[in-house]
């Protein structure tokens, strides 16, 4: 069966089971390639869906699956962890690698783990409710640098978001061979290659089509290279060309 066959089942199943107990039940975080399996069930669950991640606009999200019949308040099994330097003289500036990196050097499951913030006042992720005590207990470094965590309101974060740097790009045609080429500074032969060795996803779904067109707020994700966000086309050139603009995360 197929990863996506498997999705689609999980799903179906979390709605039968909250339908038929009366109780809402939760995924765990998924990939915009998950969320994307989610509504193209719309109307094929024995129970409603709704998608949260712990602040709006959040990228990972979970899904609650509510039987119609519901008589009791629940609330999403979220958690929101600011990391803070032990000892903030001393601290190295962290990055969202860093700080994925040292999560999972703890063994957790990707799919516990919801978005990573990084503000000026300190660094953010969300995590699964049930993840809570051990992650508090035993993230004490990330990096080189000495760390604890505290739990905090969503409220603290609900204006951050993503860091991304913003590009703006002249391609020929909006292909995703062309627009790789211009995110990353190679050849357009080497954005095929990269193409042509599954190294790309479009909403984290693996990508084999050089002539697949973009559309705004596509995430490609390009390994070796990282994460971008494509905001579509702002204009033409007097020779016919495209302005794109782009955001990549860092």
């Amino acid at each position: 069966m197929s990863d996506s066959r498997l999705t689609e089942k999980r799903f179906m199943d979390l709605a039968k089971q909250a339908s038929r107990k009366g109780i809402v039940c939760f995924s765990d975080f998924l990939t915009l390639n998950e969320l994307y399996i989610f509504q193209s069930l719309s109307g094929q669950l024995e129970s409603t869906g709704q998608i949260y991640g712990g602040y709006e606009g959040a990228e990972r999200q979970l899904v609650a699956f509510i039987p119609d019949a519901l008589y009791y308040d629940w609330e999403y099994p979220i958690t929101c962890l600011q990391i803070t330097p032990s000892y903030p003289k001393f601290a190295e500036k962290l990055s969202h690698r860093d700080i994925l990196g040292a999560l999972m050097n703890l063994g957790i499951q990707r799919d516990k783990l919801g978005d990573i913030l990084i503000g000026e006042n300190g660094y953010y992720f969300f995590c699964k409710k049930e993840m809570t005590a051990y992650l508090i207990e035993h993230l004490t470094q990330v990096s080189h640098t000495q760390v604890h965590c505290d739990i905090v309101s969503t409220e603290e974060v609900s204006s951050l978001h993503p860091n991304t740097e913003i590009h703006e790009k002249i391609i020929a045609s909006n292909r995703l061979d062309s627009l790789i080429a211009a995110m990353t500074g190679i050849s357009r032969s080497q954005a095929v290659a990269l193409i042509n060795a599954g190294k790309i996803a479009i909403n984290g779904a693996e990508c084999l089509n050089h002539s697949y067109q973009l559309k705004p707020r596509d995430v490609i994700s390009i390994r070796g290279y990282g994460k971008y966000l494509f905001d579509g086309i702002s204009g033409e050139t007097r020779k016919n060309k495209l302005k794109v603009s782009f955001e990549k995360y860092v």
